[in-house]
């Protein structure tokens, strides 16, 4: 998974180059062009920037795949981040663009109303983040506008891929829908949030959740509008089940905007997201649109032993799944790396494994040992 760090930002076109995807191909020069392979991922969030701005930079990403002949996957997000829509998310503040007070519709709320509108959320991804509030995934407005967002990215996608010669259309690896889907989990609201909105984001205390409470983290539970909006229930207590149900509605809607736009089943792939417990989240990211993936940190060295991932590819009749968020967390070193490579990659019908923080890998001192690892289990499997 390439990142800002590597020039690869949605909001900044001219990153998306020839000579800053042969800046990280150059590691893995030598390796068969049969087989597996390593390739590209980028992520393109169409609720950040401009329309515009996301659309050229897919075009200027897929005209760079191209032309160094690298498989990719494209990541389509507007859930984690909507900045640029203000118009769906401000109901609260005159001052700022987009307010309107009917956008209390559109982001989830603590209660059973909107009086418990949120108006932000916590972040961790390595570091603490406040962010936008979570929207509420089945809102029509919502919901429409995801829809519209989408349309224009997969014009693009499917007429590069139309354009492709022959030899050259499995470049385009998979579609993916959905960022570690969940409700409270990357939009984590602590249980006194309230009193620090005021607060410079500088200020905020530190939050930790616990993955282990599953309805609310931690927190505050989540959950209540999209159940409202979406008929699962208008009253009473607000049920984990509940949270699933959304989370798979939303990933099911998105998969069946990418099917109808052309693309195949085996080309769309969803992200969800669970616990080392293996929670019922897992279960959202099964569609009959799409084949599921799944973010994999706990089990990466051990994908035997990940009850959640291997329930959803039990359940799942789709041709493949993927780690569509993947790092080995431990040892540093060669050896162990390739273990959890095999152990993921070649685990039941796994299309394709994204490991993430590549730059952060790249500045550890031994990071080579890491590109020594993806060479030789390359290698080694295409010999086979």
């Amino acid at each position: 998974m390439t990142g800002p760090s590597d020039g690869f930002e949605a909001g900044k076109p001219d990153g998306f180059s020839a000579a800053n995807v042969e800046k990280i191909m150059q590691h893995f020069d030598g390796l068969p062009d049969d087989g597996v392979r390593v390739g590209l991922s980028c992520i393109f969030s169409y609720f950040k920037y401009r329309p515009e701005t996301v659309q050229q930079s897919l075009r200027n990403y897929l005209q760079a795949a191209e032309e160094t002949d690298t498989p990719i996957t494209v990541k389509l997000d507007g859930e984690q981040w909507w900045d640029a829509r203000p118009d769906l998310w401000n109901w609260w503040d005159p001052d700022l663009p987009g307010y309107d007070p009917d956008n209390v519709s559109n982001v989830e709320w603590t209660g059973w109303g909107p009086e418990y509108a949120l108006k932000s959320a916590w972040r961790d991804w390595g570091r603490q983040i406040r962010v936008r509030p979570p929207p509420n995934l089945m809102s029509p407005a919502y919901r429409k506008a995801c829809h519209e967002a989408l349309e224009p990215l997969l014009a693009i996608i499917m007429d590069w891929q139309r354009s492709l010669p022959k030899e050259k259309r499995d470049l385009l690896v998979g579609v993916e829908v959905g960022w570690e889907s969940a409700i409270g989990v990357n939009h984590f609201y602590p249980k006194e949030g309230d009193d620090y909105l005021d607060l410079q984001a500088k200020d905020d205390p530190r939050f930790k959740k616990d993955r282990s409470q599953l309805l609310n983290r931690g927190g505050k539970t989540q959950g209540y509008a999209a159940a409202y909006t979406g008929g699962i229930r208008k009253s009473g207590t607000l049920e984990y089940e509940d949270q699933v149900k959304i989370v798979q509605r939303h990933l099911e809607d998105l998969s069946r905007v990418l099917r109808k736009a052309g693309l195949p089943r085996s080309r769309i792939f969803t992200h969800g997201w669970g616990n080392e417990d293996g929670e019922a989240l897992y279960d959202a990211a099964v569609n009959r649109y799409s084949c599921p993936g799944w973010s994999c940190y706990w089990y990466s060295h051990r994908m035997q032993d990940d009850s959640g991932i291997n329930r959803g590819i039990r359940e799942s009749d789709a041709e493949y799944w993927a780690a569509v968020e993947w790092l080995f967390r431990f040892e540093f070193k060669k050896e162990p790396w390739i273990r959890a490579f095999k152990s993921t990659l070649f685990h039941r019908n796994c299309r394709y494994l994204t490991f993430y923080n590549w730059s952060a890998i790249m500045e550890k001192e031994n990071g080579d040992q890491i590109i020594e690892a993806v060479h030789e289990v390359i290698k080694e499997h295409n010999r086979e």
